[in-house]
């Protein structure tokens, strides 16, 4: 399968051949959703914690005989419901589990987005940048001649160096290399934008 590669003008310059078994899979809303919970339980450190009932200090006599009160059967002082007591269901710290995902359906799991983003019409290819743009003016020119407004760019590292000053002010707009794609961010942007270059490592690096 082919698609087509365009310039800094927006206008077609060739065709590169992209592979069917990364570009053509049917998405499986299930694995993708699995894999964006996966990632964003690991943006933030799992630091805040309460105190469970176990982590209260205190006597654990019973507080008043079980019968014979009128009121409701009670055990001790740490429980929730009393001032001082233990916290129901808070935040546990670093004890907080998350599912783990292996390398293959992390690897699958960007597939199915890529099909998803290329069925829709929302995959791009750019030829490689050869001279910096210096002026954020010329690249959001670029960004709207090609219609790529909130767009993910994965390039090359050397196409990053000619891009990044010019296009770090920009909003809705990020820039990383092919060894740093990832789910979130492919969902994130509207648009995924790979260089010549990028594309043909990013195939290269996930059909070993």
């Amino acid at each position: 399968m082919k698609i087509k590669v365009i310039n800094i003008d927006g206008k077609k310059v060739d065709d590169i051949e992209i592979s069917d078994k990364i570009f053509s899979l049917k998405p499986n809303e299930y694995l993708i959703q699995s894999l964006i919970d996966w990632q964003l339980n690991h943006f933030k450190k799992r630091t805040a914690k309460t105190k469970q009932r176990g982590d209260i200090k205190g006597s654990t006599a019973k507080i008043y005989a079980q019968k014979g009160t009128g009121g409701a059967r009670h055990s001790s002082r740490k429980a929730p419901i009393f001032v001082g007591g233990g916290v129901a269901h808070g935040p546990k710290g670093a004890v907080y589990k998350v599912n783990k995902i292996n390398r293959k359906v992390k690897k699958i799991g960007l597939f199915h987005i890529l099909s998803q983003k290329h069925k829709l019409n929302l995959l791009f290819v750019v030829e490689d940048f050869k001279d910096e743009i210096k002026k954020t003016k010329l690249f959001d020119q670029f960004l709207k001649k090609s219609n790529l407004k909130n767009s993910l760019i994965i390039s090359d590292k050397n196409s990053k160096s000619k891009i990044y000053r010019s296009a770090r002010n920009i909003p809705n707009l990020k820039i990383i290399e092919q060894e740093g794609t990832n789910a979130y961010d492919m969902l994130k942007y509207k648009n995924v934008v790979f260089t010549a270059s990028s594309i043909k490592s990013f195939q290269e690096r996930l059909s070993k």
